[in-house]
């Protein structure tokens, strides 16, 4: 059969199979694929320190990364069970339960509040130094003795409940800018060894996400020159017990966004 005629006739044959199927075929498009989201995590997620929040205990904000993001893309579904306060027993025991073999993207941030976060906050933002080296040093040392098994086990409880999803662990900023920023503020060293111990955490989530088949998304880039103490922070201070070094709705959007947009593309 001459080329043009076999290109006639499959031509077509694809145009009565569209037909019969019900599908229109409009040269260069394609159907948007079907995007069911789950956003898990913790406060990081749940978008504490962006407000306003839900009526539940979580602090979930519709200017967290997780709506924002499947607002933008239309997704077909978003469930977003991320909660402040969760930490990898939370996900693995509750929050996975909002996943399916129908998930086809899972988002996480977790880890922080196994390692201490709010602790060594605390004993680093009004105790002394010596306190917040011991705090440091005992987060760290669970970060790198402990905390990868229980990464593992959240993972893996992920994986279980949606075979079919992409995974995107998403890590934590470095929280504060080194910049002398008043006599209020805590001290540069303070500062500089806070932003040490975030290294190792994202050092120790990326290595076991990358273990599991996920893909880690770093968010220290994106808030780099907007954390606590810069001229346009990202990150709050001690503003509020609760929001107190969390993104604000501007870290969350310039901050988490571009970062998870920098891996799903």
């Amino acid at each position: 059969m001459p080329h043009r005629a076999l290109a006639r006739a499959v031509t077509a044959l694809v145009a009565l199979l569209a037909t019969v199927l019900g599908v229109v075929l409009v040269p260069g498009t394609a159907q948007a694929a079907t995007v069911n989201y789950v956003a898990l995590g913790d406060s990081y997620s749940s978008g504490v320190g962006a407000g306003p929040y839900d009526l539940s205990t979580c602090l979930r904000s519709e200017k967290s990364y997780a709506p924002l993001w499947a607002a933008a893309n239309a997704v077909t579904s978003f469930r977003f069970p991320a909660c402040g306060g969760a930490v990898t027993a939370d996900v693995i025991n509750s929050q996975v339960n909002s996943l399916s073999t129908s998930t086809t993207l899972v988002t996480v941030t977790i880890g922080g509040n196994d390692a201490g976060f709010a602790d060594v906050i605390t004993s680093c933002r009004f105790g002394s130094t010596t306190g917040c080296v011991n705090a440091v040093n005992e987060s760290k040392s669970f970060a790198t003795s402990t905390l990868p098994g229980r990464l593992d086990a959240t993972y893996a409880a992920i994986r279980n409940r949606a075979p079919n999803a992409r995974l995107v662990v998403l890590g934590y900023p470095r929280l504060f800018e080194t910049n002398y920023c008043g006599l209020l503020a805590m001290s540069t060293y303070k500062r500089t060894i806070l932003n040490e111990a975030a290294d190792l955490l994202a050092t120790i989530i990326a290595d076991r996400a990358r273990a599991a088949g996920a893909t880690f998304a770093d968010a220290r880039p994106f808030f780099a020159g907007h954390g606590v103490c810069a001229a346009d922070p990202w990150i709050r201070d001690v503003s509020g017990v609760i929001e107190a070094y969390h993104p604000n709705a501007a870290g969350y959007r310039y901050g988490y966004l571009p970062a998870l947009n920098a891996v799903l593309g």
